[in-house]
């Protein structure tokens, strides 16, 4: 398959042509991005929303630009945001007492009616996961609840590492669709 067939392909929901430009391009977005965080459960993590967005908009790529650069792009977007994230969410508040300053870190652990919202929220969204697919339900338990990385799930369901990224990609598209639901 050619990649100007597969994203043509892909555009139209052929879900080979995702399987295709994901194995294609999986190891160049992962490569960029473990260089920038050298981390590699976070550059696991970033590169599948990578690829995630990715055909989300594939229907608005423009095929005048080379898909590797679009894919960096939106790679690299990903990992600024995230950086944005972690910077906004260390929260202190300073205040100054003589010449001394005194920082205080905002106290964030849930009380009492987050852990209720948490627990109500939680039985939803585990109904909401059993209107998948067995399938979908089972990488969404192993990789979520079970907390296994890609190769333990791949090494348990016995398939390629590539189709459990696929899957759970799919699965969390899905699972998204049925909660705005």
């Amino acid at each position: 398959m050619e990649i100007e067939d597969a994203i043509q392909r892909a555009k139209q929901n052929d879900q080979k042509a995702f399987n295709f430009l994901l194995n294609k391009y999986w190891d160049y977005v992962y490569g960029f991005q473990l260089k920038r965080i050298q981390n590699e459960n976070d550059t696991e993590d970033i590169t599948i929303q990578s690829f995630s967005r990715a055909f989300d908009k594939i229907e608005k790529f423009d095929e005048k630009h080379t898909f590797k650069t679009w894919l960096i792009t939106i790679s690299k977007n990903l990992h600024v945001d995230e950086v944005r994230k972690q910077k906004n969410s260390i929260k202190q508040v300073i205040s100054r007492t003589d010449d001394n300053k005194i920082y205080q870190v905002l106290d964030e652990s849930p009380s009492v009616e987050d852990k209720l919202i948490t627990e109500q929220n939680l039985a939803k969204l585990l109904r909401d996961i059993k209107k998948l697919k067995p399938h979908y339900q089972m990488v969404i338990n192993l990789r979520y609840f079970q907390e296994l990385s890609y190769k333990e799930i791949a090494i348990k369901l016995e398939e390629p590492i590539n189709n459990i990224k696929v899957k759970l990609l799919r699965a969390k598209k899905l699972l998204a669709e049925i909660i705005n639901k």
